[in-house]
């Protein structure tokens, strides 16, 4: 059975992860089938980066999601996206919604040049 989980990445006490596709039986860190998204907690907010295509096409060929990844999707609106695909809605449509979604959700205040206040120079 396929299982939509997380693989932990990056440096000692620096954790991001990545969504993969992988093999129920499979390791954490190990064999996966496919790359679907990255997750970085890290951040405030957390970073959230999908492939919606491929988790559409993995969830319809049966894959389960773990608990961890089903919190990420509930974090950024995808169950909502994954019902209406379900009741037959264009993925074109879904798709555009989540790329707004996506464009708004991992924008940060704290680093963007257009919630700052000091001047920029033209250098």
């Amino acid at each position: 059975m396929v299982r939509i989980r997380l693989r932990r990445v990056g440096a000692r006490n620096q954790p991001s992860y990545r969504i993969v596709a992988a093999d129920k039986e499979s390791k954490r860190d190990g064999r996966f089938l496919e790359i679907l998204g990255f997750y970085n907690p890290r951040t405030d907010p957390p970073t959230v980066n999908l492939k919606e295509e491929r988790v559409y096409h993995w969830l319809s060929k049966g894959a389960q999601p773990s608990d961890a990844v089903q919190k990420i999707f509930r974090m950024v609106g995808f169950d909502e996206r994954y019902e209406r695909f379900k009741k037959g809605e264009s993925l074109e449509s879904l798709l555009s919604e989540a790329a707004e979604v996506m464009e708004k959700f991992n924008s940060n205040p704290k680093t963007s040049l257009a919630g700052s206040k000091r001047p920029q120079s033209n250098a």
